[in-house]
Order: C-alpha cells, then sequence, then structure tokens
C-alpha cells in the first residue's frame, strides 16, 4: 500500500516558527515533525510515499530528497493554489490510481498503530475508514459519530461548545480506495470532512471510524508544540530518538560536548556538536538543537532552542521557543510562551516578555523589555563600530562570513589598485580571520602586505609608510572568546567617525565593489618589518644618557607579540635587560584583569630582587605598557600617566599635552608647574591621536597604559614610551617612586550604569538640565564643575546600551558621594 503525507500547510498559527520555514520541518526533540511521521510509515511497511507541498516546497524536498536516507521512496505532488484536503490528494491521484492508499498529516505526531487501521479497513469492506481518537477538548477538532460495527453516522467542523455531543475526533489518517476520487473535483478546494465525506454517506457509501490507542497530538499551537516535545522526551509517545541515554531521561546525541560540571534534570535532549559549558543548567523538558552552545551560568527550562543558536552566560530561558540561527547575547531572559524567530539578534540585559512574538531577523537592543511582538521593525541600533572598531564573540558575532563582507566594504571606499595592511595577534581565531580578509580584499582589487602576526604599534607604523589602509585582528582585551577587528587609514591611525559611518553605509546596503578577472589584487609579505621599526624608533626618541646611566630593567613580554620586537630593539638600546615571558602562547592570546594583576605582582618581585630601576609589562599586542617602580610597586595606570607627564614636562619645559577630558586635574598642575599645558580631548583614541599629530605636542596618555610619544607617532604604542622612559629616567637620575612622591594624590571613582538606546538623549538632557548653574563641559558628553573643584563627568557609550560615570573629588568619599548623586539622576532619566 502506498501512504500520502500531506505537507503543504502554510502553519500560520505558528508564526514566527513558520515564518521561514514549513511546519512539517519544525524540529521535535531534533528531528522535523515530517520525519517521525515517515519513521512511524516505515515501521509499518509503508515505504512508498506521495508527498503533497505547497508552502516553501522546495525547502521539504531539499531536506527529505528522494527519502533514500530513510530507506522509503518518496515523490512528490505540487500544489500551485491551496486546494483543501481532499484537492491536494486528488493532485497527487497518478500515482495512487492501483490500490487502497493511507493519507496522514505531515504535521501531526502520533505513534498509532497503522498496520491494524489498515487491517480494520479491509475487513470493514470500507470505501474510507477515518482513524479517530479520544480528546479531552474536542473544541478545535471534527467530531465524529460511529456506531456499534464502526460505521460513521455524523460529522460535524469544528463545533461549539453547545454541539458537543462526543469527545471522538478526525485524526485526519485515512485509509481510501482509489474509487474515492471521482467524488473530488481538480484543480479547486475541497476538504475531506466538509465536501467529500457528506456526499458518501448520502449516497450511502461504507464509511467508517477507527478508534484509535495510542498518541496524537496536532502541533498546530505553541502550547501544543512545546507539549510535543515534553510528550517524546517523557516517553508518552513512541518515537525515535538519536543519540545515547547517558542518565535516566537525558539524552545526548553524537558530537556533543556536555562538560561535567553543568547540571542536567531530564528529561532532556542535547543535540549533535552542542556545546554546554560548565555551570549551565538545563531543566526539564528542555531540547537543545545541533551545534547549540550554552555558556556558563545560563538556565534552560522547557525551552526548545532550535540549530546553531548561541545561548549568552547567566541568560535565563523558560518555556519559550528560540527559532535556529539566533543569539542570545549576556544576561538575557526570555518568559514563559515567547516565540523567538530565526536569525534574530536578542541583546545583553534584554527581557522578551511572556508570550511576546518576535519575526525573523529582527535584532533587540541591549537592556530592552519587549512586552509587545515585534513585527516589522527590529528595536536596536545597527551600530558596526564600538570604541574597539568592529567587535563581538568569534564566530557568534564576528563569523568569516561577516569579515568578508566587511573587507568587501572597506575595499569598496578604497581606489582600485591601492594597498592596505593587514595583520593580526597571536591568536587562531585571527588568523582564521585574516585569511578570509585577506581573500576578500584581493577579490575587490586591492593589492595586500600581510604583515603576519605583529605588534599593533608595528601594524599602524607599516600601514603608515605608503598603504591606503590597514586591518589588524586582535583578541578583545581581556575577552578571550572575543575580537576586534580593527580600521586603519593612511596614517595608521583609526578611522574616523565619518570614514566609519561611509563603511557603515557601504556595508549596509552591501554594495561591494568585485574586480574583473585582471584586476585581482596581489599579496606579498614584506621582510625585515621589525628592523625597520626599531631603526627609526630609535632614531626618533632620544636616547641619550641611557648608555652611561648603567641602568637595569626588567621587561615582561606577557607572551604576546610584543616579545617579537624587543630583541632587536633592547640589543640596539644598549641597556642592561632582563626579558621574562617571551614566548607566544597561542591558547591565551589575552588577559584577564586578575592575570595581569598576577603578572605585574611576579614583575615586581624580580625587579626588586635583581635591584633593577624599574620593571615595564607590556600588554599581548605591544600597544599599552604597565610599570614597577624600583621597590617592585606597582605603578597605577593614572599614576604613570602622571609619572609620565611629569618627566617630558619637566624636560621640556614648554608645548601642549593631550589627555582624555576624564583624567584627573591634577594633570593640569604638574603640566602646569614645568610650563606646558593641557589640550582636553574627547575619550576617543582617535581624537587623542588627532591632537599629538599638531605640532608642539610633546606627549599624550590616556591613564589606562596608552602614551603617545609625538616625536615618533601619533598612536599608542608601548615600545615608543618604553624607550622614552628609559631615556628620561636615565637623564633625571631620579626613581619612579621619588617622581612619584611628589605628585599630589587623585581621587578618579568611574561606574557604569545600563541605559537603553531609546532614553540615552532624555539621560543628557537631564543631567544638563540638574547641572543648573554650575559650569559645563561639553567636550565629550557632559562634564558638570562644582564651585569646589569637584566635578562630575557623564558620556553615553556610542556601542553598548550604557551611559560611564566619572566623578573627581579630594578624597575618595567626596568622589563616591558625587558618584552615587549623578548615578541617580541619569537612573531617574533612564527610568
Amino acid at each position: 500500500m502506498k501512504a500520502v503525507v500531506m505537507a503543504g500547510g502554510e502553519g500560520t498559527r505558528l508564526r514566527p516558527m513558520t515564518a521561514s520555514m514549513p511546519k512539517p520541518l519544525l524540529p521535535v526533540v531534533n528531528k522535523p515533525i515530517m520525519e517521525h511521521v515517515l519513521q512511524l510509515l516505515k515501521r509499518h511497511g509503508l515505504t512508498e510515499t506521495v508527498v503533497t507541498v505547497q508552502f516553501l516546497a522546495s525547502l521539504v524536498k531539499n531536506y527529505f530528497g528522494d527519502g533514500e536516507e530513510l530507506g522509503m521512496e518518496l515523490t512528490y505532488a505540487n500544489e500551485e493554489k491551496p486546494l483543501g484536503t481532499a484537492g491536494s490528494v486528488k493532485n497527487a491521484e497518478e500515482a495512487l490510481r492501483d490500490d487502497s492508499f493511507l493519507v496522514i498529516s505531515g504535521d501531526a505526531l502520533t505513534d498509532f498503530d497503522l498496520t491494524d487501521l489498515i487491517r480494520f479497513h479491509r475487513e470493514r469492506g470500507a470505501m474510507v475508514t477515518v482513524c479517530l481518537t479520544r480528546v479531552p477538548n474536542p473544541l478545535e477538532f471534527g467530531i465524529t459519530i460511529v456506531d456499534e460495527d464502526g460505521k460513521v453516522e455524523r460529522f460535524l467542523e469544528k463545533p461549539t461548545w453547545g454541539q458537543v455531543f462526543s469527545d471522538t475526533v478526525n485524526t485526519g489518517i485515512y485509509v481510501m480506495e482509489p474509487e474515492v476520487f471521482d467524488y473530488v473535483e481538480p484543480d479547486v478546494p475541497v476538504d475531506w470532512s466538509g465536501d467529500v465525506f457528506p456526499q458518501l454517506m448520502k449516497e450511502g457509501k461504507p464509511i467508517y471510524g477507527y478508534i484509535a490507542e495510542g498518541y496524537w497530538e496536532d502541533v498546530g499551537t505553541h502550547e501544543s508544540y512545546v507539549k510535543a516535545q515534553a510528550d517524546v522526551l517523557e516517553g508518552k509517545v513512541d518515537a525515535e530518538r538519536d543519540g545515547f541515554e547517558i542518565s535516566p531521561g537525558v539524552w545526548v546525541a553524537e558530537g556533543a560536548e556536555v562538560h561535567p560540571d553543568a547540571v542536567l534534570r531530564g528529561p532532556l535532549y542535547i543535540g549533535d556538536y552542542a556545546k554546554v559549558e560548565a555551570g549551565a543548567e538545563i531543566r526539564e523538558h528542555s531540547v537543545i538543537g545541533s551545534n547549540v552552545v550554552v555558556k556558563s551560568g545560563a538556565f534552560l527550562h522547557r525551552a526548545v532552542v532550535h540549530d546553531n543558536v548561541y545561548i549568552g552566560p547567566q541568560s535565563n530561558l523558560r518555556g519559550c521557543v528560540i527559532g535556529k540561527n539566533t543569539d542570545i547575547m549576556r544576561a538575557s531572559r526570555i518568559e514563559d510562551g515567547a516565540v523567538v524567530g530565526d536569525e534574530c539578534l536578542i541583546g545583553e540585559e534584554s527581557i522578551v516578555q511572556g508570550n511576546v512574538r518576535i519575526y525573523p531577523f529582527k535584532t533587540i537592543e541591549a537592556g530592552a523589555f519587549v512586552n509587545t511582538s515585534v513585527i516589522w521593525e527590529s528595536r536596536g541600533q545597527a551600530h558596526l563600530f564600538g570604541a574597539r572598531g568592529v567587535s563581538g564573540i568569534l564566530n557568534v558575532e564576528i563569523t568569516p562570513e561577516l569579515a568578508v563582507r566587511l573587507a568587501g566594504a572597506y575595499a569598496t571606499t578604497l581606489k582600485k589598485g591601492s594597498t592596505v595592511c593587514t595583520a593580526r595577534d597571536h591568536s587562531r581565531g585571527a588568523r582564521a580571520l585574516k585569511r578570509a580578509i585577506i581573500s576578500a580584499l584581493q577579490a575587490s582589487a586591492i593589492d595586500v602586505r600581510d604583515l603576519e602576526n605583529v605588534p599593533l604599534p608595528v601594524a599602524r607604523q607599516q600601514t603608515a609608510r605608503g598603504s591606503a589602509g590597514g586591518i589588524m585582528i586582535r583578541t578583545t582585551p581581556g575577552v578571550p572568546d572575543s575580537v576586534d577587528i580593527m580600521f586603519f587609514d593612511e596614517r595608521g591611525a583609526d578611522l574616523s567617525q565619518a570614514r566609519q559611518r561611509k563603511l557603515d553605509r557601504v556595508y549596509a546596503r552591501q554594495e561591494y565593489r568585485r574586480a574583473f578577472p585582471g584586476e585581482i589584487g596581489d599579496l606579498s609579505f614584506p621582510s625585515s618589518v621589525y628592523d625597520s621599526y626599531t631603526g627609526s624608533l630609535l632614531r626618533a626618541v632620544d636616547t641619550t644618557g641611557v648608555a652611561e646611566a648603567g641602568l637595569k630593567v626588567v621587561v615582561d613580554a606577557s607572551n604576546g607579540s610584543a616579545g617579537l620586537v624587543l630583541p632587536s630593539l633592547l640589543g640596539r638600546l644598549g641597556v642592561d635587560s632582563l626579558t621574562i615571558n617571551p614566548g607566544l602562547d597561542e591558547s591565551r592570546p589575552t588577559e584577564t584583569a586578575e592575570s595581569r594583576r598576577a603578572g605585574l605582582v611576579r614583575l615586581g618581585e624580580i625587579v626588586a630582587s635583581a635591584r633593577a630601576a624599574f620593571g615595564v609589562r607590556f600588554d599581548p599586542v605591544g600597544e599599552r605598557i604597565s610599570l614597577v617602580d624600583e621597590h617592585g610597586r606597582i605603578v597605577e595606570d593614572d599614576r604613570a600617566l602622571l609619572v609620565m607627564l611629569d618627566l617630558v614636562a619637566a624636560e621640556r619645559r614648554s608645548g601642549r599635552v593631550s589627555l582624555p577630558v576624564t583624567t584627573t586635574r591634577i594633570a593640569e598642575q604638574v603640566a602646569a608647574y614645568h610650563g606646558t599645558q593641557v589640550e582636553w580631548t574627547t575619550t576617543s583614541p582617535d581624537d587623542l591621536a588627532r591632537v599629538s599629530r599638531d605640532d608642539g605636542t610633546v606627549f599624550g596618555g590616556d591613564g589606562r597604559g596608552g602614551f603617545i610619544v609625538p616625536e615618533f607617532s601619533s598612536v599608542f604604542d608601548g615600545a615608543a614610551a618604553f624607550v622614552r622612559l628609559i631615556g628620561l629616567v636615565a637623564r633625571t637620575q631620579l626613581t619612579l617612586s621619588q617622581i612619584d612622591a611628589r605628585i599630589p594624590r587623585a581621587h578618579v571613582s568611574r561606574r557604569d550604569l545600563a541605559t537603553p538606546w531609546a532614553v540615552k538623549g532624555l539621560v543628557m538632557r537631564t543631567v544638563v538640565e540638574a547641572a543648573g548653574d554650575r559650569s559645563v563641559d561639553t567636550t565629550d558628553g557632559v562634564r558638570v564643575v562644582e564651585s569646589d573643584g569637584r566635578w562630575v563627568m557623564v558620556l553615553p557609550d556610542p556601542a553598548e546600551a550604557v551611559t560611564h560615570l566619572w566623578a573627581e573629588g579630594p578624597d575618595e568619599a567626596s568622589a563616591q558621594a558625587l558618584l552615587d548623586e549623578w548615578a541617580a539622576v541619569v537612573d531617574s532619566a533612564g527610568h
């Protein structure tokens, strides 16, 4: 006997899950509903099957093909327009003319005994046998009344309670004889129970009802979809599950990685190649699809997660459905009954309330509270650029595909035949992305000079030597699973705001320029990069007195690319040096605040025992340095800025120093004491670099280990700052602790507050209004200066739903009090 599987429905009640996927392909425990149906047919020997398709038909055909993988023979009957339950089977009449056939829905989950149904049909000599089942709430279904012999006496489609005269409903599974086709008009919508069966009964044809025992769930609503998953997991339905039962009720498919410290409370299912980290908790009735990542601290209960989803740390998912390729970022909450469509982005700390529907391809901004469905518009700011270029989690937000599109957009903003330098840090992720970026640049008629793994300042300096721009890929500082793609202009500096916006526009419109075959860009690997960098650095920076001073220094390369430039630099400097941690460690491309602190403590111990003049520790990409004085004490970054400022200003006695407005105002006293003046800039490194390019600028720094040595370059450069410091210390003959001791103490406190995008403007307006007649500085954000000199600064983050606050007072307590006062102002506007 042949079977017909009805797989043409749109499943409108299941939107947004069915907005981009036909209902029969919706996964139940990681397998399409229709696959469960086909496996049931196969178990009962019905291997020759016709599938009727209409909505998104190609997706169904592509998934199942000719059925060979399932050990079946599948053919397809395509409806041009909806033809109803009978019309669509009539559409497949050619294949069904010879024998009895069975009709079954491709989107209902069941384990009925089809062999017994067929036996009943043949014994009764029926023309049609309707498969019936008993349900507690028959309102959604067609009711059927049968006599003792099983003959159908009456049908009623979707009754009201006043019409309910039975709990026996039509499951949409039928066994039929080919003569039934004589009662179905071709090419017009016809239904079995509404049109054909009443006609057959009028003519006295034999229609029987077979009451089936077993499980049947018409997966027509979100509630029934989530229930069907739970029922398969509970074993209430006899359905096949792939994988292994590693403990009672806990099913794990092939290739899945589940950390032993993850909490699993079955019944639940984890799909193939999924990854569940330590500290994640997955509770009853949750289904995790293929290639899903569940980060540490995430909590899932009755959550159905489709394939390729990223579930961020501390996120909380209950009773919801998450569509494929969606990213759920850190600390998001998705409540009971909510449905998130395919390829959405749910921002950090956002809340999606119960029963909300979010349609595919939508972005929900960080910190958003979503209590109505999101169908047309995205709720988010689609800014590519943050403070560090284009940043995001590797292979979640920053994928090779995104890198290729970004590089194509960047190439489109440059002239054909231009040269771009590419570089990376020592991580594998950066290496993989750089290769994708190089191919995209070449395909857009750009010549590429690949510097491979070099310190960030070297990449900037090489870019400034005749290239139209540069791209550096590095691990986000302090966040090992994230990367930054940094874009440079022809001077090696970060792109200006205007050029970022241009790149943003080209990327958003996807208007990429492609080269003709004869114009594909060239790829070269410049040699002796370090020698030329070191040579120009030592020519530009004053090192007189270093050789005579006989200084001894300890240099910590922190297993990063800064170690690559140190051998040629220290050799030429003529200084007695001890280098520690020089080797590259691919597995640790960045460092946490804790590991950085521990490294500085260790450096301090070595400096003290070696009786060195000071110790310097480079960050992994050689951009920033941290200092330890001759006693081995850590010089905090904000103090290190003042120490360097004091040394430079004392030697120069004139000129300007560029500092961000968030720096302590003690910097002004230090500069003025030595006859130099401060030029305040915004917190953007690009702005600091711009001011540092002006004639007369003698120094720049950001108070976080970033120093600019204007005589050499206008960007942060750890090696240049180190060389400059050695020269200054050698000539002043003062130790770092002596210089530090003569500078007054500063008390600057900082805090970050979550602020939804939608209220950022309101927050800033509220701050200005609250300032009243106090002095207000709007160099960057809003800085409010009290009459006694205390100040607070409020700055909205350009890339995240956050507002930053800084406050300075004469002591720690007054700075904190000021911070508390203005945090309350920001909070009142944000809620």
